[in-house]
């Protein structure tokens, strides 16, 4: 039925929270649309030093009208009442935003595997991964501040900041100065299909997409090994894991 409000303000309290809601949504979908199209026509380095100089000055404008209109206080550019909670909360706080993260990558690979099927699904979420790995990198390099030689020591860090690290269990062998294997021994997804009695996953195309280029992102000299990944074969204490190595000559 044809809703009869005309604009805005003929909005009850609750048709305009669903408004609002709506309206956020809306700006995330125009942002990935604005960082897509850069990219598009400029190539991922360009499109990702741009997203730096936007999100600095997108996010220091958009919380401080937020801060003005719902009453919070900022501290350092950040809302203090985050600043402000317990640690066990924080921590909480950072699971739940990874879990939902989870979530909404498993409900975008639904809805189209229900509507176009399997193949359709995993060619659509390699394809995403090919993309989010190399932001994710991006991501945690300016976080930790990691150069872009920083080698295997620096991948090892930037893979225990990864949204994976907060809500699976993962490990780390070293092999020697030259190469070192990552473990995924507790993977949300495979633990939950195992839990009921369903085969795993097959992920390793999309892993062999995303952490290669999540290594090449941290540094371009990181060659990946896949040992293991779902459909293959892997004993119990892990699901996938991959070695990474630093090449002898630069991919420059």
């Amino acid at each position: 039925m044809e809703n009869e409000n005309e604009n805005f303000s003929d909005l009850n309290k609750s048709m305009k929270t669903r408004l609002i809601v709506d309206m956020l949504t809306r700006i995330v979908v125009h942002y990935s649309f604005w960082f897509t199209e850069v990219r598009h026509q400029m190539g991922m380095e360009k499109a990702l030093e741009i997203f730096e100089k936007a999100t600095e000055k997108s996010f220091s404008i958009g919380l401080k009208r937020f801060a003005d209109v719902l009453g919070f206080e900022l501290e350092d550019g950040l809302p203090k009442v985050l600043m402000d909670m317990k640690e066990e909360n924080i921590d909480a706080l950072m699971a739940a935003v990874a879990k939902n993260w989870l979530v909404n990558d498993g409900v975008w690979f639904q809805a189209v595997e229900f509507d176009n099927g399997m193949n359709d699904a995993k060619r659509c979420n390699d394809s995403c991964w090919a993309q989010f790995s190399p932001y994710e990198a991006f991501a945690i390099k300016k976080f930790l501040k990691l150069n872009d030689g920083c080698g295997l020591a620096g991948l090892k860090k930037a893979l225990n900041f990864r949204m994976y690290s907060i809500i699976n269990k993962q490990s780390i062998v070293d092999e020697g100065p030259e190469s070192f294997i990552f473990q995924m021994n507790d993977c949300r997804v495979q633990s939950a299909r195992k839990r009921k009695k369903l085969d795993d996953y097959p992920c390793k195309s999309a892993g062999l997409v995303e952490y290669a280029y999540f290594a090449r992102g941290i540094d371009k000299r990181i060659e990946t090994e896949c040992i293991g990944c779902p459909p293959d074969i892997h004993p119990e204490d892990w699901f996938c894991a991959w070695r990474f190595k630093l090449s002898n000559q630069s991919n420059e």
